[in-house]
Order: structure tokens, then sequence, then C-alpha cells
């Protein structure tokens, strides 16, 4: 799971309206793809999201290992039952003990279908619920931001139309609040892990 997935469904083409007077006709610009990309809490979802999907791809491969394991038990079995030299009883033995394996295999076949089934669904709603709550964040930042600086609207100058164009076609970048909506939200970002120092004990 990567940040691209989870920017997946993320509407670009936010416009923002804040109560319009006859004074103010300020238009403000943000770059709202940066600022999400760059938001520290987007890439501790996108963190997050990852390891939760690396931990539902290593129950996946225990569930395939199993099923590879046993159908390979199942093949010999199968072989066995033909064989010329064992008596009768033995190969009806065997023949049963294919047909049960062959239920079993059937039956871990349907749980690693309902695993991936689950496994999707689980982490798709988990990603929307994240972005979500992202987006409100930001969201409420562009406001007060844009209240502050006398703002009647801020529209995203990364947006597209659904013909895959730019919506903004010019701006000037004087009213683009970008960076400071984005320094706004990073002010109580967790600092970065420790480096390892050097050898020789310098930084």
């Amino acid at each position: 799971m990567t940040k691209k997935h989870l920017l997946l469904t993320l509407t670009l083409a936010a416009t923002l309206v804040l109560p319009l007077s006859a004074q103010s006709t300020k238009l403000g610009v943000i770059d709202l793809r940066k600022v999400f990309d760059n938001y520290w809490k987007t890439k501790q979802a996108d963190t997050n999201l990852k390891e939760e999907a690396n931990g539902f791809e290593r129950e996946r491969k225990a569930m395939v290992d199993d099923f590879q394991k046993k159908q390979d038990e199942y093949k010999k079995l199968l072989d066995s039952a033909c064989d010329p030299a064992a008596s009768t009883d033995e190969r009806d033995k065997r023949k049963k003990g294919s047909e049960d394996l062959l239920l079993k295999l059937k039956e871990i076949q349907n749980n690693l279908e309902q695993f991936d089934r689950q496994a999707r669904a689980q982490l798709g709603e988990k990603q929307r619920r994240m972005r979500d709550n992202i987006l409100v964040e930001i969201k409420d930042v562009i406001k007060a931001k844009a209240k502050a600086g006398g703002y009647f609207s801020v529209v995203d100058n990364a947006a597209e139309s659904v013909n895959n164009t730019p919506i903004l076609l010019y701006t000037s970048g004087e009213n683009d609040i970008t960076d400071e909506v984005l320094s706004q939200l990073n002010l109580n970002a967790p600092p970065p892990p420790p480096t390892a120092e050097k050898k020789d004990g310098r930084p």
C-alpha cells in the first residue's frame, strides 16, 4: 500500500468558499496535492497502511504455503491410489484419503478468497477514513488562513477537469498560501528518528 494508492480517491478540485463581502475580492490559491502529500499525518497514515498490508500479505503467504503443501500431498496420494502393487484395500484407503484432502484444499481456497475480500475491504475503509480525516484538518487550516488573509475564496491550482486539463489557467503566485498552510499543519510534527553517528563519534 503506497501513497499513490492513498490518493486514488482524493478530489483535487476542491474550492473553499468563504463569506463574500462587498469590500473583499481577494482570491487565494493552494496546491492541495502538495499539502496532502507533505503533511506529516499523510506520511504516517501511508506508513501505517503499508505495515497493515504487509501483515495481511504474511498471513496470506502462510495460507498459500499450506495450500501448496496439501496440494502436493494430494497429488502423491492420488497417484499412489492407482498403484497396482498395492492391495485393493490399500488403494481404497489412499483414494479415500485423497478425497478428504481435496475437500480440505477447497476449504483452504475458499478461506483464501474470503481473506482477500476482507483484507481489501478493511484496507480500503481505513484508507478512506484516514484520507477524509486528513482532508478535514487541511480544510480547517485553509479556512483559518483564508479568513486571516482576507480571501473570499481559495481554489486548488493543482485541480484538473474530467478531461485532465487544468481548471485554474493562470495565477501570479502572489496569493499562494500553500507553504503557509503546510507549515502550520507540520508545526506539531514528531521529530525525525535519530540518525546513526559515524564511527569516529562525529555527528
